[in-house]
């Protein structure tokens, strides 16, 4: 753990999540049963996991920027059996608890004791450490992010053996973790890779990437949040050899100034990987520069439903695009609303024919409308996107997302990339909010480096900015200030919340970080 400076080593880990592993078994829990990890980054997280992925549990893990309705949805939503969580969550999770009051849910808290939750390390320590008898891979049920709408859950569990395979062979817990494969073709992991982790754990990509760094035998440096200055001196003082950031992540980096960028050694960075939101072509830019072509940037969702990748040397060839499939049989479709596929870059709905399939646990109509109309086996994300001749996929925006002003679409995704990189803004999201005349309107919405430089004279000078940039259409009609927008610990921003406000759908209270005396 790099803020605490806890070390886990594997000896430490086999032994705990054994006892993990053994804990489940003495509340009856068993294959299939689900769990819930409600944490920050914490020391305990993985070993919880691990316990988890050898004894058949499907584990939900939550956002620690959840509030109280929100987790008590997930709970009830799972099936959830035992919950964990840390003193820090403790005012959320005891709300939680009391909801729950009726059901059989067994509450731990991994740092103490209180109220109605017990003591998780007592408790373990109780337990042998030898294996459990009936080990069996686990799975998770993650929650997309509700970036668009009500977070949904996805399970993913070990595939089901074809006709003539024993179903064990793929249900063994000592099999590789799926992701190690994409690591080491992709990636270049290895045994001796140092991995930099500075997500929150409770998202896809961050946890699966640690599992599959464990499955290795590699090692992890786990963050608890991402801080730019102390980022760069993990790579430098553990010697980081890969990581996996996100766009908002590299724009922090290139705020920071020159003289604190160059304090550090990066030189042992074989291969940084980027992925959640669209980076800005400048912001890229400028990544490569720092660092050389040692950027990978992939597209995929919690859905798992496909990916595309793409090399720095590529994107130079191809800037702003997100890759092209590396696996045969897995293809893009790029369709319009009625399903047809269109020709190389025409904007329409991004769809992957030929990769796994999913469901939204306990929401069919939401599978059904992710499916495509004429293909039900082409799944879309919701996003907005072309492929060129060679295949390489451009994202364009949500569809959810589009902004439709005087008969006109308007991507508000190619407002933001500029808008964000100018040097006096922090943060940005751009939104159409209704107007009697046009339909909607285009509204940007800004966190300014310096909050007391929100002004008229900063909205007058953003507005120049982009009338130089893009066509009169695009740039907004307002531009107003928050002092921090809402985005998930992943980098993405929760827009809807934003959008619902102006819609009279919400209120910018909502999280409590963005205060309506904030807006000017």
């Amino acid at each position: 753990m790099a803020d605490s400076g806890a070390v886990i080593t594997y000896g430490m880990l086999e032994e705990q999540s054994n006892r993990t592993a053994q804990l489940f078994r003495r509340y009856g829990l068993q294959a299939g049963d689900a769990i819930v990890v409600f944490m920050e980054n914490h020391p305990t997280y993985m070993e919880i996991m691990w316990g988890a992925q050898r004894s058949g549990i499907i584990a939900s893990c939550i956002s620690s920027t959840l509030l109280v309705d929100e987790v008590q949805y997930m709970v009830f939503d799972s099936g959830c059996k035992i919950f964990f969580t840390s003193r820090a969550l403790l005012p959320v999770a005891k709300d939680v608890a009391e909801l729950h009051a009726n059901r059989k849910i067994k509450w731990f808290l991994v740092d103490g004791k209180d109220g109605h939750f017990d003591n998780y390390l007592e408790e373990r320590a109780r337990c042998p450490d030898e294996r459990i008898k009936d080990e069996i891979l686990g799975g998770t049920m993650l929650y997309t992010s509700g970036s668009t709408g009500r977070p949904k859950g996805v399970k993913r569990v070990p595939p089901k053996a074809p006709p003539g395979i024993d179903a064990q062979l793929l249900t063994r817990f000592d099999n590789e973790h799926p992701a190690v494969a994409l690591g080491r073709s992709f990636f270049g992991w290895e045994e001796n890779s140092v991995y930099l982790s500075p997500a929150p754990l409770y998202h896809a990509a961050p946890l699966n990437y640690n599992l599959a760094i464990g499955s290795l035998g590699a090692t992890s440096i786990i963050m608890k949040t991402f801080d730019p200055e102390f980022a760069l001196e993990c790579i430098q003082k553990y010697k980081c050899t890969t990581g996996l950031f996100v766009p908002t992540h590299f724009v922090k980096w290139l705020k920071l100034p020159e003289q604190v960028r160059s304090l550090y050694d990066l030189t042992s960075i074989n291969l940084i990987f980027h992925a959640a939101a669209p980076c800005p072509i400048p912001v890229k830019e400028a990544m490569i520069q720092w660092f050389g072509p040692r950027i990978m940037e992939f597209y995929a969702g919690t859905e798992g439903n496909g990916f595309t990748i793409i090399s720095s040397a590529e994107w130079l060839r191809k800037k702003g695009s997100v890759g092209r499939v590396p696996i045969p049989g897995v293809e893009i479709k790029i369709c319009d609303e009625t399903g047809n596929v269109l020709a190389p870059k025409q904007d329409g709905l991004v769809y992957f024919s030929g990769g796994d399939q999913f469901e939204y646990h306990g929401d069919m109509k939401k599978t059904l409308e992710s499916r495509h109309p004429k293909n039900p086996l082409w799944s879309t994300l919701g996003d907005i996107g072309c492929i060129d001749e060679e295949g390489y996929l451009f994202l364009t925006d949500r569809q959810s997302f589009m902004i439709i002003s005087g008969g006109v679409n308007i991507y508000p995704q190619s407002v933001h990339s500029k808008l964000i990189v100018h040097p006096k803004v922090q943060d940005a999201a751009v939104i159409g909010v209704p107007d009697e005349v046009m339909g909607e309107r285009v509204v940007a919405v800004v966190q300014p480096l310096d909050w007391s430089s929100a002004s008229q004279d900063l909205a007058n000078e953003l507005t120049a900015y982009l009338r130089q940039r893009m066509s009169h259409i695009k740039v907004p009609k307002t531009i107003e200030f928050l002092r921090q927008l809402p985005r998930h610990d992943t980098g993405k921003l929760f827009k809807r919340l934003i959008r619902d406000a102006y819609w009279g759908k919400g209120s910018t209270e909502y999280l409590g970080t963005i205060p309506k005396r904030s807006m000017l």
